[in-house]
């Protein structure tokens, strides 16, 4: 039986991230819109594991950039905006959950990303929220799916894990936790 329900931010809870979101991002840096692509996605993992903002926006805009470089809190700003587009039916299903079991969020997330999840008003429906940067682990690791099995005191079983990568479903559930590709939603 569900005692509780494991859910992923990006593509869930968000929308995907609009193109015209990043292509701002690359104006911000100078570069094309797919040169910045590649370049934003080639050490998003290691920004999502807990590197410094700096040091991530500095590999994507190709120069080095110091913490309090003023592009960095913009760069910031705009990253954290483009994922902030919710899906109106997800947070509907939110509700719906949190009726039956207990929520916790398992995201792959910067700390710009992770503060300003925590800080949103839909959160608080979710008693615990952990981040791989603050875990310094990601998904599809299995490690950060025992760190949160660890934390909620629960077994495999006991959990349903929501995400839109195969790949981190099928981590999860070769651990024994029910896992669903998004968008199947359980029913409560």
């Amino acid at each position: 039986m569900t005692t509780w329900m494991l859910l992923d931010y990006g593509e869930v809870i968000s929308m995907p991230q609009p193109s015209d979101a990043t292509a701002a991002m690359a104006e911000l840096v100078g570069q094309d819109h797919a040169t910045f692509r590649d370049r934003y996605w080639h050490d998003r993992e290691a920004y999502d594991r807990g590197q410094a903002s700096h040091s991530y926006w500095s590999g994507v805009a190709g120069r080095t950039l110091a913490d309090d470089d003023p592009l960095v809190a913009k760069l910031n700003a705009a990253d954290v905006a483009s994922w902030f587009h919710l899906n109106p039916e997800s947070l509907r299903a939110i509700e719906d959950l949190a009726e039956h079991h207990g929520l916790a969020l398992l995201s792959n997330a910067p700390e710009p990303l992770a503060a300003a999840i925590d800080a949103a008003p839909w959160a608080s429906a979710f008693t615990h929220r952990f981040y791989s940067c603050r875990l310094a682990l990601a998904k599809p690791d299995p490690a950060i799916f025992e760190e949160v099995l660890r934390h909620l005191d629960a077994a495999p079983g006991d959990v349903t894990f929501l995400d839109d990568r195969a790949v981190n479903v099928h981590a999860a559930a070769a651990l024994g936790i029910n896992a669903l590709l998004y968008p199947d939603w359980p029913s409560p």
